[in-house]
């Protein structure tokens, strides 16, 4: 991995740091959130665009996979996706070939320099991005993963912005929802939820980025 792309990873190039102490906690609670009930497949969206989501799933997965466990990533925002630059990866093939069966999960899922991280980049953009989510092919791809993995983690578009996440969110075992203090709008995140409910997606809490901590906390960890 390159300076560059360990640089926007907090959990990789700071792994002391706060931050990333603030991601493991979050793994934590979505650990004790599954004793009771199962959370294998999560899906990683924001009620509004730039709210971070990405950044949360990409440092998140990194922390799941510090444990142990076997994490795959994927990117499922059709339209602007980013998954792949935060590890240097190609996007040349991905989901998009695997929903058109022109390749195997073999031929799209990349390993990473992290240990037990790998990842399922976009593809190629599609013209229609909802219906090849919300399609069977989708259904029987998120089925195939489930048995490559302990822990996989689906990037998606924002709430409001199209359907995109809702479609995805009713497949999902949970959803974190990933606001931006300061930033996002009370009525975004109140619609995003509203969006979750009607397809009875299970929110397992949400995520607050950008929030200001007392940096004497960075002396204790560093």
């Amino acid at each position: 991995m390159t300076v560059d792309t360990a640089s926007r990873l907090v959990t990789v190039a700071q792994p002391r740091s706060p931050v990333s102490e603030a991601y493991r906690q979050l793994r934590t609670n979505i650990q004790f959130y599954s004793l009771d009930r199962a959370v294998q497949t999560v899906l990683v969206t924001s009620a509004s665009p730039d709210d971070g989501k990405s950044t949360t799933l990409a440092n998140l997965a990194v922390t799941f996979a510090e444990t142990g466990r076997g994490v795959l990533a994927v990117d499922c925002d059709l339209r602007r996706p980013s998954l792949h630059t935060f590890f240097g990866l190609s996007n040349d093939v991905g989901l998009t070939t695997l929903i058109r069966e022109e390749r195997t999960v073999a031929d799209v899922v990349v390993d990473t320099e992290v240990p037990n991280l790998r990842i399922l980049p976009s593809g190629p953009l599609p013209p229609n991005p909802a219906e090849l989510l919300g399609s069977q092919r989708m259904e029987r791809v998120i089925e195939t993963l489930r048995g490559m993995a302990d822990v996989i983690l689906f990037d998606s578009p924002p709430m409001i912005a199209v359907t995109d996440a809702a479609v995805l969110g009713a497949k999902m075992d949970g959803v974190l929802l990933v606001v931006s203090v300061n930033k996002t709008k009370r009525d975004h995140v109140s619609r995003a939820k509203r969006l979750l409910e009607k397809v009875n997606a299970k929110v397992l809490g949400v995520v607050l980025n950008n929030v200001k901590f007392d940096g004497s906390l960075y002396r204790y960890y560093g």
